[in-house]
């Protein structure tokens, strides 16, 4: 499914993702009012008598999280703190150099700023969006589109020529079992799996592969078969309807197509009612553009896990 907003180097999500903009917001951090004493809340540090609270480690793992991905907990929590150790110490000597008061450091602020509180707000309104009832919806409508698609299980060997495939053809007519000699011979990644494909729909075959997987009932060996990717044998094993899979199966993914239509639908609202000026493009172009939303909608979920 694709995102409801573009990409940037940040992506979609609350906070920040950089050690460097996390600097920018921990000085925001050091002018705002102290934390009420919380027994749930300790203070574990303190830098020139500033606090650094439990809470701030929590907010800190949650933006800093890839990084911090292959660390056990303790590990995690002991770079953490002396991350925030060093941006408290770092940030007073930025106060101290007056570095808040440099142009640079003002448009990083107000980009910052505006970040924040768009990824707050969207964060907000996709939460809102993804209910039990907005899933199954979704959930309910995929499944309709799938449901009773033909799907076919198949094998195949793969060679680089005609002549090769022909040789083949005649060893399986022969007697020679399809598994074997497709570990053997066949150049595609699956024959350590004796060319075993799986099950799969039309769409996911290029279409001389699938057109003739298709035609051929199950136990029957097709003639050589040309695509791009070279010469293939295929025996078809099984042939059923496709069933949608179940719910929790795909509710991850479900979950966050409802959450990116939220958040892509509150952007296209909100566009609609206010006034963009394109400076960069001709008047006309820029009056086209400024009605539409920036990003496209969420491709629709598919119910099927994703074939490797």
């Amino acid at each position: 499914m694709t995102s409801s907003l573009p990409e940037t180097k940040t992506g979609l999500r609350l906070g920040l993702a950089s050690a460097a903009v996390a600097g920018c917001l921990g000085m925001v951090l050091l002018a705002g009012l102290p934390v009420r004493a919380d027994d749930s809340n300790p203070v574990l540090a303190k830098v020139n008598g500033s606090e650094i609270r439990q809470s701030d480690v929590a907010l800190a793992e949650e933006e800093l999280g890839p990084s911090l991905a292959q660390m056990d907990p303790a590990t995690k929590k002991d770079n953490v703190l002396s991350f925030l150790i060093d941006m408290k110490i770092v940030a007073k000597a930025a106060e101290d150099k007056k570095v808040e008061d440099s142009q640079e450091f003002k448009k990083r602020l107000a980009f910052t700023r505006n970040r924040l509180l768009m990824d707050t707000l969207l964060g907000q309104e996709g939460k809102t969006a993804t209910t039990d009832d907005a899933m199954k919806k979704v959930y309910d409508e995929a499944s309709k589109q799938i449901t009773g698609e033909q799907e076919v299980h198949a094998r195949h060997i793969l060679v680089e020529t005609e002549d090769e495939a022909k040789a083949i053809e005649d060893e399986l007519k022969k007697g020679a079992d399809f598994a074997e000699l497709a570990k053997k011979k066949s150049k595609d990644p699956g024959a350590s799996d004796g060319g075993d494909l799986g099950f799969f729909t039309k769409e996911q075959m290029v279409p001389e592969f699938s057109s003739v997987a298709f035609s051929l009932e199950p136990g029957k060996i097709s003639d050589p078969v040309k695509s791009q990717f070279g010469w293939h044998i295929i025996k078809v094993e099984e042939k059923r309807s496709r069933k949608a899979p179940e719910f929790d199966q795909v509710k991850g993914q479900i979950e966050t197509y409802v959450t990116r239509k939220a958040q892509a639908d509150y952007v296209a609202k909100l566009r609609q009612t206010a006034k963009i000026e394109r400076m960069d493009q001709p008047a006309e172009t820029a009056k086209t553009e400024a009605g539409k939303p920036e990003a496209a909608k969420p491709a629709a979920p598919t119910t099927a896990p994703a074939k490797k």
